[in-house]
């Protein structure tokens, strides 16, 4: 018998991109090839790649390149949302075979067989991102203690500054029906937590069909879909990405903070804390409605995670207006910050605007933001010790350790118990270490002896 041909994956950027890595993954496994790490020899590898700063070519072209060092005469296929954005510049990168667009790339093996038949059939397959309709599921499995659950994909959003509209096309979910069915598959899988995962999963509906006995003459929305999975066997945790304030409604808050399995976590992208850059960036809120969100989830949830995505350096951001951001965030009872700095895009209406800021003075915004978010998970962890809450065992990078995440989301440091890894069990959290993570001790649990 032959010996199976191997393929390697590397993926760039976002959950969504993992959990369609794995499923594409699955794919190979069930044509006959083997899987192999990305540093091992490969007869094919497979680059996920992500546009939404202007690293992706430099990261594309150093994967590429580690990829054939590797192995100097393997296949090498690109895809995700840079393949998409500018697949020639991609085919130009020396050792690329292939490139494909956001409607070919779950078609990937076809393109490879067609290409081993017919070679001068080019390497950018790589179409319109208008093709790209029909929504294909995907859910992450095997490299994580969680899954990663695709339910949703593209936008409808015209945000200035954002090229996934152009990446990855108009919005579209799966089927109530057909997610819970995932779930379910995941669960006989033996994972304990799914995270659920889209460009905009708050939009979940857009493109699916009437679900029967959930709102009749009209498609599912988003609460119907979290409560749908509330009542999945198996999974212990159900994790919300992130969710846009405008989508994240009072029904949504109130539905978490009594669900059985969803956890006190919220993701919320804010981007800007003064109104004047929300508008132009075209966001479809005002900081005062992301105020009312964090109020009304602190009131139900005073123990949630509320994390934060803020970009700075946005065309226009005086000197001022970051300071007022700065002041707004400080004041917020929020978690943590994920800071971006805003990098010009082609074919987006920012990359075209006045008042460009200067690169270093970005770069001093940001060091500001995430200095700050370091001050709020601390104060947040802190609101914690010597109180006992359930954690999700994973491994450690010090194979002595073991390490996790509490149901909201405050992340634990153990000596390792192999026995508790993909479980979960009571903690009582105590200090902040050197990890910036919290120290913990295992909770003993008493059992009450037989009554005579």
């Amino acid at each position: 018998m032959a010996t199976p041909r191997t393929v390697a994956f590397y993926t760039l950027g976002c959950k969504l991109n993992y959990s369609e890595t794995s499923a594409i993954g699955r794919q190979f496994e069930n044509a006959g090839y083997g899987l192999v790490k990305f540093e091992e020899e490969a007869n094919i590898y497979v680059i996920n790649t992500c546009s939404v700063t202007d690293f992706a070519d430099k990261k594309c072209r150093q994967t590429v390149r580690r990829a054939l060092r590797n192995s100097p005469e393997a296949f090498v296929v690109v895809i995700g949302c840079y393949a998409q954005l500018k697949p020639k510049e991609i085919a130009e990168i020396p050792g690329v075979d292939l490139v494909l667009g956001a409607a070919e790339k779950f078609r990937i093996l076809d393109f490879i067989d067609d290409l081993s038949k017919s070679p001068d059939k080019g390497l950018v397959q790589a179409g319109e991102v208008k093709e790209a309709r029909e929504f294909i599921d995907a859910f992450s499995f095997g490299d994580r203690t969680r899954s990663f659950l695709k339910v949703q994909d593209g936008c409808d959003y015209k945000c200035t500054f954002c090229t996934i509209p152009q990446a990855r096309g108009k919005s579209r979910s799966d089927t109530v029906e057909k997610v819970v069915a995932n779930a379910q598959k995941i669960a006989a899988m033996g994972v304990k937590e799914i995270v659920l995962t889209g460009v905009n999963i708050g939009d979940f509906g857009n493109g699916t069909e009437v679900i029967e006995g959930t709102r009749p003459k009209k498609e599912a929305m988003f609460i119907d879909l979290i409560k749908a999975l509330d009542e999945v066997e198996g999974i212990n945790r159900f994790r919300i990405s992130s969710i846009e304030p405008n989508l994240c409604t009072d029904e949504i808050i109130q539905f978490v903070a009594q669900s059985q399995r969803f956890v006190p976590h919220f993701h919320m992208p804010l981007q800007s804390g003064n109104n004047k850059q929300l508008r132009e960036m075209r966001r479809r809120y005002k900081r005062e409605l992301y105020v009312e969100r964090v109020a009304q989830i602190r009131t139900l949830m005073p123990h949630c995670c509320i994390g934060v995505d803020v970009i700075v350096g946005f065309p226009g951001e005086t000197e001022e207006d970051f300071l007022e951001t700065y002041r707004f965030l400080n004041e917020l009872d929020i978690s943590y910050l994920h800071v971006f700095t805003y990098s010009e895009r082609a074919n987006t209406p920012a990359a075209e605007m006045e008042g460009v800021v200067d690169m270093g003075e970005r770069r001093r915004r940001n060091e500001m933001l995430r200095i700050l978010s370091e001050k709020k998970r601390h104060h947040f962890y802190r609101q914690f010790s010597e109180e006992t809450r359930p954690v999700l065992f994973e491994a450690h990078k010090d194979k002595t350790r073991m390490t996790g995440f509490t149901d909201n989301y405050v992340k634990v440091n153990l000596p390792l118990d192999p026995a508790l890894l993909n479980t979960i069990a009571p903690v009582k959290l105590g200090d902040l270490n050197g990890e910036g993570t919290i120290d913990a001790v295992l909770e003993k649990i008493v059992v009450a002896p037989p009554s005579a």
